[in-house]
């Protein structure tokens, strides 16, 4: 605290008004400087201002240490506290770019949460292939349990009174306006399977584990229709060109949901609070991609839908995609995130 302010915080009263007198000077300054830096960059202030602001910030961090401690007016108080705040974060934050955080996103973060909650991800993928197991087999056994699993929407017309050839049409007629309706309705149920998967973790994860074991079930329903008419193949293929990406972006949001929950119902040592926190901050960055992995399953699916009636390309190009995720979160480094640069 310098002598001046030393001096009237001595005082057995301090004057707002005496006080604003002294040093607004000194604030005006400061917020110019800041406003300046905010509006524009750091390129833009001379030597004598960028050696000015530390003074001119340590002055204002003194005038609200007295304006504080003497009980000024509270608006004083607060314009001081925001000032202080804004000149902070321009001489000690660290200003990047939004290319580069970007960037930083996709070659770190996202990879890193990812391969943080790969648990719970294992979890989700075998919950959905063990409910979809046990769905196709209930319906091979017994048709009706189609209808208690499958909206009417949904189906579009794939149930189990359809016939073979109406089944054929749509994995292969991509023209039809109707397997368009089909797709995008698809698509927007999965959106919203996986919002739901990471929304509902914070109920103890219980929702979530119901969503995932619900979409497995979906999945098995579907295919046991089409296998009923010999397509199983030719249906496993349809959905792999954009499933694989699809599914795998369900069960990494299902993962993170999971994580909070678990964080919520056993913290461990941390506070129940630190401990969702510290959960949440990986699963919400974890979360965040897959909003990129449904567009590129959106993509991927349009693009099978309309140009690629192959059986084999269709398997190929959904078994590459998993592939490519798989290496991305899991297998490749760069080289600054390893040497922790």
């Amino acid at each position: 605290m310098n002598a001046s302010l030393a001096a009237e915080f001595d005082a057995p009263l301090v004057n707002a008004t005496r006080f604003r007198q002294a040093h607004s000077a000194d604030w005006e300054r400061l917020e110019e400087l800041v406003t300046r830096l905010e509006k524009r960059s750091i390129r833009r202030l001379s030597d004598d201002d960028l050696l000015e602001l530390p003074a001119l910030y340590r002055t204002t961090l003194s005038s609200l240490s007295v304006a504080r401690d003497t009980s000024l007016d509270r608006s004083l108080i607060t314009y001081l506290e925001q000032l202080s705040t804004r000149a902070y974060f321009q001489i000690y934050g660290v200003q990047t770019p939004a290319a580069r955080q970007i960037g930083r996103f996709f070659a770190r973060s996202w990879p890193e949460s990812v391969r943080a909650i790969w648990r719970e991800t294992l979890f989700c993928v075998l919950l959905t292939a063990g409910a979809a197991f046990v769905s196709y087999f209930l319906i091979r056994a017994d048709p009706s349990w189609f209808y208690a699993m499958i909206p009417q929407g949904l189906a579009g017309g794939r149930d189990p009174s359809a016939s073979a050839e109406f089944l054929r049409s749509t994995l292969y007629e991509g023209e039809k306006d109707w397997l368009g309706v089909f797709a995008t309705f698809l698509f927007t149920h999965n959106s919203q399977i996986a919002i739901f998967s990471f929304a509902l973790g914070f109920a103890f994860a219980v929702p979530t584990v119901l969503l995932i074991i619900y979409n497995g079930m979906m999945l098995g329903a579907f295919v046991a229709v089409f296998a009923a008419k010999g397509l199983g193949l030719n249906v496993a293929a349809w959905l792999m060109i954009h499933g694989t990406t699809e599914i795998f972006a369900i069960c990494i949001s299902g993962a993170a949901g999971i994580r909070i929950g678990m964080a919520i119902a056993f913290p461990g040592r941390l506070s129940r609070m630190d401990a969702v926190v510290a959960a949440g901050r990986t699963a919400a960055i974890a979360m965040a991609g897959t909003v990129i992995m449904l567009a590129v399953a959106g993509l991927l699916e349009g693009v099978g839908r309309q140009t690629i009636t192959n059986d084999g390309l269709r398997a190929l190009i959904g078994s590459a995609a998993l592939a490519g995720w798989l290496v991305y979160f899991y297998a490749w480094r760069p080289r600054s995130a390893a040497d922790g640069n």
